[in-house]
């Protein structure tokens, strides 16, 4: 891997980058890549999720500061720097009807003001690539969701030089990518345990993903060697991650043999690409080129959006929401709104969606 290459790692909150793309973060800066973490929440509003730890709950007078220190810990296991966005978390409202979202939280700033934010920090470290998340933000978290939106504002952003003019000078990096729930991997990982005769933590999962929609994931990224430093940056999350709970309970020569790789789907590409990739770098020239491209005016479309050689579609509807649909004579359109991707949605989050070619170009607010 030519030294100089830069990843930047968008996550909701602290323990998210952990359990989403952590192998292959630990991979790149073991090959020598730049790798900065970004969390846009310190989690204040999380539950303490370890058991071991919930009992003593009480004694825990700042959990802010706890999460920070665990942060900072896992930070270490996968050798990744780290920053903090510095908004608040939005926890997880729970009820019905839903309460509202906390005053001051993230997922209810103005996206001006979280764009700004993340556009000075990708000016600063200049990423060539991002991660992020869907977006449904890969589950329906209100703090996911605004980080897929503020992700996907900031790339079109950080490039224009009339935007956010004292965020720093522009830079336009060169392609994003979702950190993606992999289907198939959860089917061979279930699949695996039954044939060694072992229960799979899995199986109500696998009769749920009918329910999803199935991805573009062409993206697949072989960090094996790497799982235990994702297992270590887990277990630094100690309040959020139980140390006898699913995410270790698959045996490690399982997880290697039957799926080796993390996955991810390419959201958007300024640069050609052939897919499938096994590499988040694929496409992309020497450094010195990548450096003078992200440093200079991206080409755009008359109504500003950045013209991209590549953008992944929409994912269908799930196909029982199809089959549902179909019996009862819905419009697909409806049901894709309870998936998130309802015209409606997709306007309010981005400011709207254009099409070329049948593929989604995000406009950033």
């Amino acid at each position: 891997m030519e030294q100089g290459l830069r990843l930047m790692a968008i996550h909701a909150h602290p323990d998210d980058e952990s359990s989403k793309g952590a192998a292959t973060s630990a991979k790149y800066v073991a090959e020598g890549v730049e790798v900065l973490v970004v969390s846009c929440t310190g989690g204040e509003r999380g539950d303490i999720l370890n058991p071991q730890l919930a009992a003593h709950a009480d004694s825990i007078a700042d959990l802010s500061q706890v999460r920070r220190d665990e942060m900072a810990a896992a930070a270490q296991a996968l050798g990744v720097q780290h920053t903090w966005l510095g908004f608040v978390d939005s926890g997880l409202p729970e009820g019905d009807p839903l309460p509202p979202l906390p005053e001051g939280c993230f997922a209810l700033e103005p996206v001006e003001v979280t764009t700004e934010a993340l556009v000075r920090v990708i000016r600063e470290f200049r990423p060539h690539v991002i991660t992020t998340y869907d977006e449904n933000g890969g589950y329906p978290h209100p703090d996911h969701v605004m980080t897929h939106t503020v992700s996907m504002a900031a790339f079109q952003a950080a490039g224009d030089p009339d935007a956010f003019h004292h965020a720093g000078p522009p830079w336009q990096p060169l392609k994003v990518y979702y950190t993606m729930f992999s289907p198939e991997r959860l089917r061979k990982l279930h699949q695996a345990m039954l044939d060694e005769g072992l229960e799979s933590p899995f199986a109500e999962w696998i009769e749920r993903l009918a329910d999803r929609p199935e991805r573009a994931i062409h993206t697949h990224v072989r960090c094996d060697d790497h799982f235990a430093d994702r297992d270590a940056a887990l277990l630094a999350h100690a309040t959020q991650v139980d140390p006898d709970g699913m995410w270790f309970s698959i045996p490690m020569e399982i997880q290697r043999r039957v799926h080796p790789t993390e996955d991810f789907e390419l959201a958007v590409s300024l640069v050609p690409v052939d897919l499938p990739e096994d590499d988040l770098f694929a496409g992309l020239g020497p450094v010195a080129e990548m450096d003078a491209l992200g440093a200079a005016p991206p080409a755009r479309h008359d109504d500003g959006t950045l013209r991209a050689a590549y953008t992944s579609p929409l994912p269908e509807p799930p196909q029982k929401v199809a089959e549902a649909a179909e019996e009862a004579d819905t419009p697909q359109d409806e049901l894709r709104a309870s998936e998130g991707h309802s015209d409606g949605v997709e306007e309010e989050r981005s400011g709207g969606v254009g099409h070329e070619g049948g593929e989604q170009v995000e406009r950033a607010s």
